[in-house]
């Protein structure tokens, strides 16, 4: 005689491998600005320098997207934000950490300001960076 509990542990388990399979195969949604980087050049050669290239993910992974889109009042809009080297200076934006304290201060130019010029103000990348060797 046929024991059907054995054959419902049987579908059970079947039913979950296809699930799993679904699962690792579903396409899921873009995360173009959370690992992507950004360039910033509304301002920079204007100024002289070169573009930023902005680590989005390198950010990302150490805070909340509300310290810097909330808090430090940057836009969710691909030039959006109008950043000055002023604004910096004067504790905004960037300048916020960036001030020796939290991270690096603003002696250091070219770790920001990385970017080849004519690059447009834009997001580059998907789910890895490539960093300021491929702009």
């Amino acid at each position: 005689m046929c024991n059907p509990l054995k054959k419902n542990k049987k579908q059970f388990s079947s039913l979950w491998s296809v699930l799993g399979i679904v699962l690792i195969l579903m396409p899921f949604p873009s995360a173009m600005a959370e690992y992507a980087d950004v360039i910033l050049n509304k301002n920079a050669e204007k100024e002289g320098m070169r573009p930023v290239i902005y680590p989005h993910w390198f950010h990302r992974i150490r805070f909340r997207c509300k310290v810097c889109h909330h808090e430090l009042g940057f836009k969710m809009q691909v030039g959006g934000n109008d950043i000055t080297m002023a604004n910096i200076l004067d504790g905004k934006y960037c300048g916020m950490c960036h001030n020796d304290e939290v991270a690096w201060g603003l002696e250091h130019c070219h770790r920001c300001h990385s970017g080849l010029p004519g690059l447009p103000t834009s997001i580059k990348g998907g789910d890895k960076a490539g960093g300021p060797g491929d702009y």
